[in-house]
């Protein structure tokens, strides 16, 4: 099946107690390389979630990020420094033995004292319920966020067969339009030589067998029907890579250098006046789509 690496998702799920956000962005790569950034709090999750993408993207660089956005206040814990506390006490005694200091230590003096108080929010992996709860909302938005991703690269990938498609008929097209051409010059090439070995017969005392094999030879060797073979059964395997449920945009790059191997194959053996440009055509119309599978999965 063809799909696009390329996507984009995000998507945000809330409850009574937080909203997370998902965002996953998808990009070209020659394998899967998962960019995971999480918060603190839903640490535990990441290998769920490595999990999750790997079944869902076969290759690709995959940048997803979960944020959470507390919806009710965390509350917050105070802690009072007790080795402070005496030791602010034994020194104050003694000030008020000399007279120094008056009066009982007013909560107010605490606060002006940050060595005394210990202020700090209450964090949400103190709460086991509120966790559970939240990594739960959090696996729920990655997997929606990851099915509209793949819906959009399927959408994307339906184009991109599309083009690939017509640019694989072109080719198609244009070697059976070699092969002919292909013939007709080694038609023609076998008959300057028949000609000329007429010419020469009643200058030169020749063997007409071994005349007769050589030109066999040389029709042999400009011969390209088993690439023009080989290059119809690409064809048809494109096809049936291209119809498999499997990414397939690895062997689509394979099977392409292959096909423009039989392609340069048939210009270095076919003679004819029509041949170099066809197979010019051919090339480049193979290159195109070499540059388009580098965006398939």
């Amino acid at each position: 099946m063809i799909k696009s690496m390329t996507g984009f998702a995000a998507v945000t799920r809330e409850d009574e107690r937080a909203s997370v956000a998902v965002t996953i962005r998808a990009l070209n790569h020659r394998y899967l390389d998962l960019q995971l950034r999480t918060p603190q709090s839903l640490a535990a999750l990441e290998v769920d979630i490595r999990a999750q993408v790997g079944k869902t993207v076969a290759r690709g660089r995959v940048e997803l990020s979960v944020s959470v956005q507390p919806r009710q206040a965390q509350g917050v814990e105070i802690e009072f420094n007790e080795e402070f506390g005496r030791a602010l006490e034994a020194a104050l005694e003694k000030a008020r033995a000399r007279g120094l200091v008056r009066g009982a230590l007013a909560p107010g003096d605490l606060l002006r004292l940050p060595q005394a108080l210990t202020i700090r929010e209450r964090q949400a992996g103190d709460d086991p319920a509120a966790l559970a709860a939240m990594a739960a909302l959090a696996r729920g938005a990655v997997e929606q966020a990851l099915g509209e991703l793949d819906a959009m690269r399927a959408t994307e990938g339906d184009h991109v067969r599309a083009d690939l498609d017509a640019r694989r008929s072109l080719v198609a097209d244009l070697v059976e339009r070699i092969a002919v051409a292909a013939d007709e010059g080694r038609a023609a090439m076998e008959a300057r030589v028949a000609e000329r070995v007429r010419q020469l017969r009643t200058e030169l005392q020749a063997d007409e067998a071994a005349v007769a094999q050589e030109i066999v030879r040389m029709a042999a060797r400009s011969d390209i029907s088993e690439e023009v073979t080989r290059f119809r059964g690409h064809v048809s395997h494109w096809v049936t890579l291209a119809d498999s449920a499997e990414p397939c945009g690895r062997k689509l790059d394979f099977l392409l250098q292959e096909m423009n191997r039989e392609v340069n194959t048939m210009g270095s053996k076919a003679d004819g006046l029509r041949v170099s440009e066809l197979i010019i055509a051919a090339k480049a119309e193979l290159e195109k789509m070499r540059e388009q599978v580098q965006n398939v999965e």
